[in-house]
């Protein structure tokens, strides 16, 4: 039986203008968003590497009057394209 080793890492984006993401809803306001990606070990290899299994973003909801938050299931390239258009916003190294 094999076990999977994963991490997850955090990271603050920032986007300059508002912006829309393929699978979500509407309009997001310009601002800071967390994305955390999740990465999984390759062991076959004999050093550390590591291959990106998913991408999430945290996305801020309102439901009646309270604040709260969605986190979504994102492409990478979507984000980083987004990110980099235009001078959008920017993207942290890592």
């Amino acid at each position: 039986m094999s076990t999977a080793f994963t991490r997850t890492t955090s990271r603050t984006v920032t986007f300059a203008h508002p912006f829309a993401l393929s699978g979500v809803d509407g309009v997001q306001p310009a601002g800071s968003y967390v994305v955390e990606t999740d990465e999984e070990l390759i062991g076959s290899l004999s050093f550390p590497v590591y291959r990106r299994s998913a991408t999430w973003i945290r996305l801020p909801q309102s439901n009646r009057g309270m604040a709260m938050e969605q986190t979504v299931l994102i492409d990478p390239d979507e984000l980083g394209r987004l990110l980099e258009s235009a001078g959008n916003g920017t993207l942290p190294p890592g």
